[in-house]
């Protein structure tokens, strides 16, 4: 029997996700209210693998990329912190035209199983994948945290694809400018500048550094912020002429206070402001962490604030929170509701 290309597709993408544990069964049931910090479901009933996520618009669609995180979770010993792992899983693509249902679409960046020097082997680590699109190359762009399980390695991972949802062509790693590179988010700016933010210093400063005109390589223009204020969790909108950024505190899987800042430029003087959060345990990110804003590509100037409510001790139980960015005369705050919906 001859196998078409498709069926060989869904049989490889259907092993891989087997071997990680992922429950496959197929549903008929639509996905549920998306409630949050609760289990979100896709199109197929199927629960959500979108961990330390990121979402590109593209032509009327949002594509939205995060971990896999199935398995075993295990706590690597000889650390100071509770670090707890799972292998990693690669990188999964879901699709959606109304930020409500989600489609399944493929594994974007796949895991390798075979090569343990390779950066995306199973026992390295895989961490908040963001894609932006390049208009001079025409490629989609993904830049994700690649790290050893003991997160020695700290290190910036690159791909493309031709496509938004992959699958992407893995390039290489970075230590951009030599400095380390963990927690990680993606901005590209009206003037199509993109830049790489990043925990540096072992976690003590950030660094804001401009990519190349292909986004596929760190220049040598680049601003450190925070210095020495121990920041990871990077999330950054733009509202006029102004750029924000909201990030958490160092405090491993727990969850701590969030705080925003404000610049006139990327590469400018970002200051400290407040904790953003209204509402009941806001002072803990209401038990999440920041991973990415997302601009409403169809209402103007609204966004929503990402985060992940991370189960230490079971990550691929990890539950999701999306909330909604009120913004009033100068003042910008996140208020706690049940539901993520969008008016």
């Amino acid at each position: 029997m001859i196998l078409k290309k498709p069926i060989i597709q869904y049989f490889i993408i259907t092993m891989v996700l087997l071997c990680f544990g992922v429950n496959i069964t197929l549903a008929t049931k639509p996905s549920a209210k998306l409630i949050n910090g609760e289990t979100w479901l896709d199109t197929k009933g199927r629960p959500i693998n979108a961990h330390g996520g990121g979402i590109l618009f593209h032509k009327g669609k949002y594509y939205w990329f995060g971990e896999i995180k199935t398995g075993k979770t295990w706590r690597v010993q000889g650390q100071k912190w509770e670090c707890y792992r799972t292998n990693a899983g690669g990188v999964c693509c879901y699709s959606s035209k109304n930020l409500k249902d989600w489609k399944f679409e493929k594994i974007a960046l796949s895991p390798n199983m075979t090569d343990s020097t390779s950066d995306l082997h199973f026992s390295r680590v895989l961490e908040r994948p963001k894609v932006i699109y390049n208009q001079k190359i025409r490629k989609f762009v993904m830049w994700l945290h690649v790290d050893s399980e003991d997160y020695s390695y700290a290190r910036a991972g690159v791909a493309v694809s031709n496509s938004p949802e992959g699958p992407y062509e893995y390039i290489k790693s970075f230590r951009p400018n030599e400095n380390m590179s963990r927690d990680m988010t993606l901005f590209k700016d009206a003037d199509e500048k993109a830049y790489l933010i990043y925990s540096s210093e072992n976690n003590a400063t950030m660094y804001i550094c401009m990519l190349s005109d292909d986004y596929l390589q760190p220049t040598t223009t680049y601003k450190r912020v925070f210095i020495n204020q121990f920041r990871e969790a990077p999330a950054v909108f733009k509202l006029k002429n102004r750029y924000y950024m909201i990030s958490s505190g160092c405090t491993g899987w727990a969850a701590n206070k969030a705080m925003l800042a404000v610049s006139d430029s990327m590469l400018g003087d970002w200051k400290m402001r407040y904790n953003p959060c209204k509402g009941e345990k806001s002072e803990i990110t209401f038990g999440a962490q920041s991973t990415y804003i997302l601009p409403l590509c169809k209402k103007k100037n609204q966004f929503v604030f990402m985060a992940d409510k991370w189960n230490k001790t079971d990550l691929p139980n990890s539950k999701y929170l999306w909330l909604p960015i009120v913004i009033k005369n100068d003042s910008i705050h996140i208020p706690w509701q049940n539901n993520f919906t969008t008016k």
